[in-house]
């Protein structure tokens, strides 16, 4: 297990970017890790809300889990040239750096299970969509832990 000094160090990198340009603006949802820290960013205009912004500094027990989930999806495998391309309806990338493989991926937002079977690389974009599915339930458990928990007054 690696220390928190060594994440200063450690090479791995995560983006992961889900947006579109519409009638609300620029709408968009993205978090990214890198050397500790997670930076998490929500922007929707509907209704008027109003950009989020999150920032949290994480050990390594969590940093294992996050290149666990990566490594056990093989992403890296894999090649978006066949997935669908971003259109109207928006895109999503994803950018990963781990080990010795960075990769980089962009494809149209995908709306169901439906869509990514409906694909010319269904067994590719798959991948991406459930391992997309993992990090997001991850973040989003991370961010409701740090930001949203109130310790307890004694």
């Amino acid at each position: 297990m690696s220390t928190t000094a060594d994440l200063e160090k450690d090479p791995f990198y995560l983006r992961y970017y889900t947006g579109h340009q519409g009638m609300h603006g620029h709408e968009f949802l993205e978090f990214e890790y890198s050397h500790g820290r997670i930076r998490y960013a929500n922007n929707s205009n509907y209704r008027n809300d109003s950009l989020i912004r999150k920032e949290m500094f994480v050990g390594p027990a969590v940093v294992e889990e996050l290149k666990r989930i990566v490594r056990e999806s093989e992403i890296t495998k894999e090649d978006d040239v066949a997935w669908p391309k971003k259109n109207v309806v928006g895109k999503q990338e994803l950018e990963v750096r781990i080990d010795k493989e960075h990769i980089s991926f962009e494809t149209a937002k995908i709306g169901s299970l439906a869509d990514v079977n409906e694909s010319s690389d269904a067994e590719g974009l798959r991948v991406f969509y459930y391992l997309v599915q993992d990090l997001k339930c991850f973040i989003f458990s991370l961010i409701t832990l740090h930001f949203k928990i109130k310790p307890i007054q004694q």
